[in-house]
């Protein structure tokens, strides 16, 4: 499913135009991503939570040339689901 496939669903769960089933999702996708960007969690009840995870710095080695090289410490996005997804699924 992309975004215009869940715009579609959305507006017709909730009775919404296609229009405003698009802010909606756009603005629901915006504040997550706020909050991930203030290191905060993101727990939806039934359906899973969002957190930032921090990857240390590690040794790699390039595939092509077979040298060592570094790659960098960075943030990245964790989920977990929840019950009723896992149930669901």
């Amino acid at each position: 499913m992309n975004k215009t496939e869940l715009v579609d669903k959305i507006a017709e769960k909730a009775g919404l135009t296609k229009a405003d089933s698009k802010k909606a999702l756009d603005a629901a996708l915006e504040a997550v991503k706020e909050a991930l960007a203030a290191n905060d969690k993101v727990s939806l009840v039934g359906f899973g939570t969002f957190a930032v995870n921090e990857r240390p710095a590690r040794e790699g080695i390039n595939p092509a040339t077979k040298q060592k090289i570094t790659i960098e410490a960075k943030k990245v996005v964790k989920f977990k689901a929840g019950a009723e997804l896992n149930a669901a699924l």
